[in-house]
């Protein structure tokens, strides 16, 4: 693509001022311009970046003709409108997780930007991150065995919500790490949680993944304790890895400790676990701010005409989960079964390569390096 990548923002509340700074810094694009209902914020931000234009009308923004591509920041029930929206009008377009409020909605996006050959993308920033990235080449390369569960803690004081429940605001980035790590989708999903403050709004959820060999996921969120919490502990057959997101330094660690139990013993008196415990290990990490990798990657994948690791079909799975995790609390936890996985790819891969729905198409064999896809019952 030789055509320039003039970038429109929308949404410049929580989010979108994170985005602005990072595609404004890239030389790849031209930011042209920033969205929002708010002439306050926009006012602020124009001082801070008097180049780039200020719209308080969304539609106005799609109908320039120096932008084409749209990055929507804003709260999740407008992300639907807003980029099925920016995708008619031809534009590549990023969106913030959660993608959108339904499978339905995502399979509309998805179904609409493969049609007109335009890059979907959604915002799971952390697969973008180094330790992510890091801990993905670890279990990869088998140094910590076989995983059997990852427990994930996402947790802060707020902000409360009062259109969507606290999984759908923490955990979609836990869902997307852990898929990103399993490489599969799980078979089935329970959650349970409690809305003390909203009635209709839970506020603190337990949610349990369930995949194929027994392995398993728990995301523990809330919006009710008093100190930021971003923890994942990804245990395996021989060594468990221990990620804190919040620490400046040494956010993986790799412990080698594990419990087996003997291969055969005559009698219950004999039979007693082995623990076993070693060093603990914690590799260096380059650091780099995810988010400015992310807009890299969506700018390469525009200017390359190749689908982003998090597409749209990625952000649809994400929202499967969510919607499975939502119908479970409504029957006090009971398990609710998936039926649709695909295949996650660590690369992009070419848009002419994409079936219906934003799959790889059949035709053609995986791209060297990338996963098989599992079955999901």
């Amino acid at each position: 693509m030789t055509k320039p990548v003039n970038v429109g923002v929308v949404g410049c509340g929580y989010w979108g001022p994170n985005l602005i700074r990072n595609f404004r810094s890239l030389p790849e694009c031209r930011l042209v311009a920033m969205c929002d209902l708010s002439e306050s914020r926009l006012k602020h931000l124009h001082a801070i970046y008097p180049e780039v234009e200020v719209e308080t009308n969304y539609e106005r923004m799609l109908a320039r003709t120096d932008i084409n591509t749209v990055v929507i920041a804003t709260s999740l029930k407008h992300h639907f409108p807003m980029a099925k929206a920016s995708l008619l009008a031809g534009m590549h377009t990023l969106i913030e997780k959660p993608m959108a409020a339904s499978t339905e909605q995502c399979e509309e996006l998805v179904e609409i930007a493969r049609s007109k050959g335009l890059v979907l993308m959604v915002g799971h920033t952390f697969l973008y991150s180094a330790p992510i990235r890091k801990i993905k080449e670890i279990v990869d390369n088998h140094e910590i065995g076989e995983i059997r569960y990852i427990s994930a803690r996402r947790l802060n004081l707020g902000l409360f919500q009062k259109d969507i429940n606290v999984a759908w605001d923490l955990a979609p980035h836990d869902i997307a790490i852990i898929l990103y790590i399993m490489q599969e989708m799980p078979h089935s999903i329970n959650c349970r949680g409690g809305a003390h403050i909203t009635p209709g709004i839970e506020d603190v959820t337990s949610m349990s993944l369930h995949f194929s060999k027994e392995r398993s996921a728990i995301i523990h969120s809330s919006w009710h304790v008093p100190r930021k919490v971003r923890e994942m502990t990804s245990v395996g057959s021989k060594r468990m890895i221990v990620y804190d997101d919040i620490l400046t330094q040494e956010k993986i660690k790799i412990f080698d400790a594990r419990v087996e139990r003997p291969p055969h013993y005559d009698t219950f008196a004999e039979f007693q676990y082995a623990y076993h415990y070693g060093d603990i290990h914690s590799p260096y990490i380059k650091q780099d701010e995810p988010l400015k990798t992310e807009c890299q990657h969506f700018l390469d994948c525009i200017r390359n005409g190749t689908v982003p690791i998090t597409d749209g079909a990625a952000g649809m799975e994400v929202v499967q989960i969510l919607e499975a995790s939502s119908e479970s609390l409504k029957l006090r936890g009971a398990p609710i079964a998936l039926t649709q996985a695909r295949c996650h790819r660590d690369t992009a891969i070419p848009l002419s390569r994409m079936g219906s729905a934003g799959l790889p198409d059949e035709r053609y064999p995986p791209t060297s390096g990338a996963p098989a896809t599992a079955s999901v019952k």
